[in-house]
């Protein structure tokens, strides 16, 4: 499948197979590019329409990925017959694997230290020869000029040619645009992933992610946080999907 892109919404996501999405992240890293990946569900789309900021860092990724089966679905109907959902947690994996294989260093930064203590374990366990760079639980409360400077110069110090970033959306997005020249490294923005795979956060069964019902069996298990969140973004999703398939792609 060529790679392309597609306005959704408003907010442009890149047309592109997993192989070609691996292969680019992979080949930035090899050659210490500071580039930015985004990961985009429906509450990232509807979500950019309503804050300018989060809109600007996913246009200004150099890969923006449909992670989310409805965003996938619309790519098809919009003429991209063979995309498919790049979903996070998945894309993280996939990226360790070839890191572990071609010996390229990974930090982590997100999450709490007790999760993180989790993932490190998991993750030394799947990819047992992963070069990791370190892993960093940023303070709770809202980051300071001082704390930027901390977390860079220590992700910088320690070598890193990837760093995956599970801050959550829109904080992930807007932290990685603001600080795209100062940090030498990849940056994926993977949501949620740390959890899944720490083990803190049960994913959905294969069934419900293939069939695009992850959303809904993350509602039932999150329902005090998720219920507001998917309730206005699949509704607002939905009351666009009829001027978005009368859309042809853009590049």
């Amino acid at each position: 499948m060529a790679s392309n892109c597609i306005s959704l919404l408003g907010t442009r996501i890149d047309a592109v197979s997993w192989e070609q999405a691996v292969a680019r992240i992979v080949r930035w890293a090899l050659a210490r590019e500071a580039r930015i990946v985004c990961l985009c569900n429906v509450h990232s789309v509807i979500s950019a329409q309503r804050n300018p900021a989060l809109r600007a860092a996913i246009d200004s990724a150099d890969l923006a990925t449909p992670d989310g089966a409805p965003l996938a679905w619309l790519m098809r109907k919009r003429g991209y017959a063979e995309q498919q959902r790049i979903s996070g947690p998945d894309m993280m994996w996939r990226v360790l694997e070839e890191a572990e294989r071609l010996q390229l260093p990974v930090f982590m930064l997100g999450s709490t230290t007790a999760t993180l203590a989790q993932l490190q374990t998991a993750v030394q366990n799947a990819y047992p020869q992963l070069p990791l760079a370190g892993l960093l639980a940023p303070p709770f409360h809202a980051l300071t000029t001082a704390d930027n400077d901390s977390i860079i110069n220590t992700i910088n110090d320690s070598g890193a040619q990837l760093l995956m970033v599970g801050l959550g959306c829109p904080k992930q997005e807007i932290w990685m645009a603001s600080h795209r020249g100062r940090l030498h490294a990849v940056m994926l923005g993977v949501g949620a992933a740390f959890d899944y795979h720490a083990g803190t956060l049960k994913r959905a069964p294969p069934f419900w992610q293939q069939h695009g019902l992850e959303w809904l069996y993350r509602l039932a298990m999150e329902p005090s946080r998720l219920l507001k969140r998917y309730l206005v973004s699949n509704t607002l999703f939905l009351l666009s999907l009829p001027s978005e398939l009368w859309r042809r792609p853009r590049n």
